[in-house]
């Protein structure tokens, strides 16, 4: 029989970081280390809704820690045992991925330009003259980038060591992607859950596009006040107003039905300045008594105040803004000084608002100059100029904005998940209950999942969208902009007596709220649905609470009855030493890939690991250090003790036995803060332990260990059996948070992965009084202050030494003072005394002389 190798023969000479990485990384994919293997029940399977990253940009640090605290969650599961389902997808489509072509290739898209099949971008695009194409060439141009993109972002998650299993890729505008989309519209619509409704409108007049409320981010905007007289029959009547230009768009005045300045003007009407159109005078609780004149002109529209107001006393509807943020050109029916709205129309909001101040200086209407101010006012999140309201057609889901039922039930919904940190239920709560309106789903881009709807046309070619045609369910995905609807041909697009499609694609939400039935297989992959949904786990960053989780429990709602994952584990922001969010508009943002390169991914998860759920971390790249100097220990300590040789022996001393006793305490507190999903505190635990092992435990026991001259043979063999079953845990222990240097540990000694190890249960380490490990602890610190102290070699041997302690601890360090004596040097006496705390006072001998 062949003799089994020696343990050394695998530990390297000089175990280093370097290569780590790639190493690992290429081992894993080609092992298909972390694939998922479907097991016989649900309760084996750990499944993770994991955020799909959007592909237009680049990733930042932020990304980079909060997806490692995911995977932290996936490899610890993983080694309980758990069939760990931990998906990846991209979240390609939608309006960022269109800005990006447009910059790349230097085009935009025009649906009027037919498609070139021999199209190639320009050799050197400009993105201040971009070239108009169709809409199939744009949306080919989309694809093509983002496949780079893509290439891009999955080698960084392979170098940060994201456990995902690769085989899982999904893209959201991906054939199965829109397919599921488009099933899920057409149940909510049977439902009654989705509708097409005319209604004012948030609008973006950059992008022109409809904006949904959870895209709108209120900023303060400069402005003026303008005090503008409206004539009444008996006098004017003053309002303040930041948009003049709006004038032509009244409906209605409106203060607070107990302010007694208007009291006596409810029902009366006035006339606009310089149009002389008649306007009722109306009350409303809304109306706000101390802020300007009191009252206030509603216009269709200015802001969602007017919508408020406009939807609550039914008023008419005279919109003069259109979808390109210019006044209409020609002049509405309801003003009669049709050379007054000349001076307006066709200009930009901006140009309409001097031109009408002008002209209210002119006819007396104005009081006084007009006033700066700061207004808050809604942008698209990605915008740069205020919202308009406009009335368009647009697709909505139900979301109990205008239903208190179904506000109820979503809140219910919210109190089913477990949220991590507990707190962030609050945000989810309060979105809810400040919901106004419907969700807004349909966005008029080009690069998205389009709705499988089209319409008839009638003998005068308008379309009846009364009466929608639906795309079947197996004849999904469907394009109405390319196919036909049934009985209909081609030739029949745009003719009365014929069809259109809708030309609308769904808001990016309205398919990423579908990441869980994407992800399992939903009406696709039977046996893959029932084992993963619902899902386990929701991560994701605090600030899309409102938007992505809230929209996925929707359609979660709608679709199952029930939330579509147990647990949901919020994000904070990485930000600046400053606390300021990282952006790079800002300037302030860290590119992942060289703080990787620097300091290697295991130190960089380390970091992240630091940063507790739920609360922003300001960035310190110096912090990358202490990461690195844990790794790279992990390395040393582990060639240290598997340098020993084979463990062939029990632990049986009581330095050992109690060192073991107290690793036991570890695992039980790494492992309940894990099953509370908080790592951060895993780490500290596991983290302390092992640098204590390594200053303290390895110095007071490696004579021993190395098994000198005049060494008890028992002694050595307890020390290496400690050593070795200690460095096993602990490498377990760290696993999920460094990856590749525990990876590359455990093949010097180990078969197989040790993220399919099992994570170190209590059961496998004696239990035992583990104070020893403190004590020795305290008297080394004592021992080696007073050399430090001494301003001498830690070598300098100890003549004589006292060693004062209370009573219990001085029976445990009795059972110590062998290795004592070694770690210190101490060569002659040892006076153990009783006292309040431990404490070593030392008669020192002459220094090693120097080499």
């Amino acid at each position: 029989m062949t003799a089994e190798p020696e343990l050394t023969t695998r530990v390297p000479d000089k175990p280093a970081l370097e290569g780590l990485e790639d190493k690992w990384s290429r081992a894993w994919a080609e092992q298909d280390t972390y694939a998922f293997v479907r097991p016989e029940s649900r309760d084996e399977v750990f499944s993770i809704d994991t955020p799909p990253p959007t592909v237009s940009g680049s990733l930042h640090v932020g990304h980079v820690f909060s997806y490692t605290h995911t995977d932290l969650v996936a490899r610890y599961q993983r080694m309980r045992g758990k069939h760990v389902f931990y998906p990846i997808g991209w979240d390609d489509n939608g309006l960022p991925t269109e800005r990006r072509v447009q910059n790349y290739y230097g085009v935009r898209c025009d649906p009027s330009v037919p498609y070139d099949p021999e199209f190639t971008p320009p050799a050197k695009p400009d993105p201040k003259r971009q070239l108009p194409i169709s809409r199939r060439n744009f949306v080919e141009l989309c694809h093509e980038l983002t496949a780079v993109d893509e290439q891009v972002f999955e080698a960084l998650w392979r170098q940060v060591g994201l456990s995902v299993d690769w085989s899982t890729l999904y893209e959201t505008i991906s054939d199965d992607s829109q397919s599921v989309a488009q099933k899920a519209f057409l149940h909510n619509h049977s439902r009654g859950e989705a509708y097409l409704s005319e209604a004012p409108t948030l609008w973006d007049v950059t992008f022109q596009t409809a904006v949904a409320q959870a895209e709108l981010e209120a900023r303060d905007y400069p402005g003026h006040y303008h005090r503008v007289a409206f004539h009444g029959a008996d006098g004017p009547v003053h309002i303040e107003t930041t948009r003049p230009e709006l004038i032509p768009a009244v409906v209605a005045l409106i203060a607070h039905p107990d302010d007694e300045r208007y009291q006596p003007l409810f029902g009366q009407s006035v006339t606009s300045p310089v149009f002389g159109v008649e306007i009722p005078v109306l009350a409303h609780p809304g109306a706000e008594k101390d802020k300007g004149a009191g009252i206030a002109m509603c216009c269709t529209f200015g802001d969602l105040t007017d919508v408020q107001w406009w939807r609550e006393l039914r008023l008419p509807t005279r919109t003069v803004i259109g979808r390109d943020g210019r006044l209409l050109r020609d002049t509405p029916d309801w003003i009669a000084n049709a050379e007054a709205y000349a001076e307006l129309a066709g200009k930009t909001t901006f140009s309409a608002r001097e031109a009408m101040v002008a002209m209210l200086r002119d006819s007396g209407d104005l009081d006084g100059e007009p006033k700066p101010t700061q207004r808050m006012a809604n942008f698209y999140e990605k915008g740069d100029k205020p919202l308009e309201i406009v009335s368009t057609r647009q697709w909505y889901i139900r979301n109990g904005g205008r239903d208190d039922d179904l506000k109820a039930a979503l809140l219910r919904r919210g109190e089913e998940i477990v949220w991590v940190p507990e707190h962030m239920k609050h945000r989810y709560s309060n979105w809810v209950n400040g919901l106004n309106g419907d969700w807004l789903i349909s966005r008029q881009r080009f690069f998205g999942v389009p709705f499988p709807v089209w319409y008839a046309l009638d003998d005068e070619g308008q379309p009846d969208y009364e009466h929608p045609i639906l795309a079947a369910e197996d004849t999904l995905p469907v394009d109405p902009s390319s196919d036909c609807p049934p009985t209909y041909a081609e030739d029949q697009r745009g003719v009365p007596g014929g069809f259109i499609g809708d030309p609308d694609v769904m808001d990016t939400w309205a398919t990423s709220s579908l990441s869980p039935q994407v992800t399992t297989g939903w009406t696709r992959d039977e046996e893959l649905f029932r084992l993963t949904f619902p899902m386990d786990l929701a991560p994701q960053a605090h600030d899309i609470i409102r938007t992505w989780l809230f929209s996925r429990v929707v359609r979660s709602h709608f679709e199952f009855d029930c939330v579509p994952w147990a647990r949901a584990t919020i994000s904070g922001f990485v930000v600046d030493p400053d606390r300021k969010k990282m952006s790079k508009s800002k300037g302030n943002t860290v590119v992942p890939s060289e703080i990787l390169e620097k300091y290697g991914s295991d130190a960089v998860r380390w970091r992240a690991a630091m940063a507790r759920p739920g609360l922003d971390s300001p960035f310190d790249e110096s912090q990358m250090k202490v990461g690195r100097r844990l790794a790279m220990k992990v390395l040393n300590a582990s060639k240290f003790v598997l340098g020993m040789g084979p463990a062939d022996g029990e632990p049986t001393e009581a330095v050992d036995l109690a060192q073991l006793a107290r690793l036991r305490e570890v695992v039980q507190q790494a492992t309940d803060a894990f099953d509370r999903f908080d790592y951060t505190s895993a780490l500290e635990t596991a983290e302390t332990f092992f640098w204590s092992f390594c200053d303290d435990y390895l110095e007071l026991v490696k004579e021993r260990a190395y098994g000198v001259e005049n060494a008890d043979p028992a002694g050595t063999a307890s020390t290496r059996a400690a050593l070795q079953q200690a460095l096993g845990v602990q490498l377990r222990l760290l696993a999920p948070f460094l990856p590749f240097v525990t990876e590359e540990v455990w093949s010097w000694w180990q078969e197989g992965s040790i993220h399919h190890a099992d994570w170190p249960g209590v059961d496998e380490l004696p239990a035992g009084d583990s104070a020893l490990v403190d004590d020795v602890a305290a008297a080394l610190i004592e021992i080696r202050g007073t050399k430090s102290n001494a301003k001498v070699s830690m070598k300098t041997p100890i003549l004589a030494a006292t060693i004062t302690a209370p009573a219990e601890s001085l029976t445990r360090l009795r059972a110590a003072e062998t290795d004592l004596r070694a770690v210190g040097r101490i060569t002659g006496e040892i006076t153990l005394a009783e006292g309040e705390h431990i404490g070593v006072t030392a008669e020192l001998g002459e220094p090693p002389a120097k080499r």
